[in-house]
């Protein structure tokens, strides 16, 4: 018997408001889009792409130090969400101009976000090359999504 996938809108009626990290967030400046949503169950991350907290670009040119950056603000905004790395269930990692290279300087750089942070990055996923994201200068950008109870 197949299960139909309970739909968001009802999820965020359940028994608890939705949150979202932003104004006070250590991910991104607080004009920035909002790093994330939690509904009840479902917590769904917008990318993350390789800034400090004051929005400045981390690892300019540098693929292997921006996965790093992206998986580490991954790992923030899951914590501001009342997430943990331990929570996600699946990834999404935009690469610009994937090539097999790429790929394992993605790779790199995740091992170092998870050695930094002690955390496995072993998730189901998908790898998407694209041929640019919104700002030239970054290489990356990593979505995330966790079920926490």
């Amino acid at each position: 018997m197949q299960r139909e996938p309970i739909p968001v809108a009802y999820l965020a009626s359940i028994d608890a408001p939705s949150r979202r990290c932003g104004d006070n967030s250590t991910v991104h400046p607080p004009a920035a889009n909002p790093c994330g949503a939690v509904v009840p169950l479902l917590t769904a991350l917008a990318g993350q792409v390789s800034w400090d907290a004051d929005g400045r670009l981390v690892g300019e040119g540098d693929l292997t130090a921006q996965s790093e950056q992206a998986y580490l603000n991954v790992a923030r905004a899951l914590i501001e969400l009342g997430a943990s790395t331990d929570d996600m269930t699946r990834v999404t990692v935009y690469v610009v101009g994937m090539t097999p290279e790429s790929t394992a300087m993605v790779m790199a750089g995740r091992r170092r976000a998870s050695d930094a942070l002690g955390v496995e990055f072993q998730h189901p996923g998908t790898f998407v090359g694209v041929t640019a994201l919104w700002d030239p200068n970054y290489l990356i950008e990593v979505e995330a999504t966790a079920i926490i109870d």
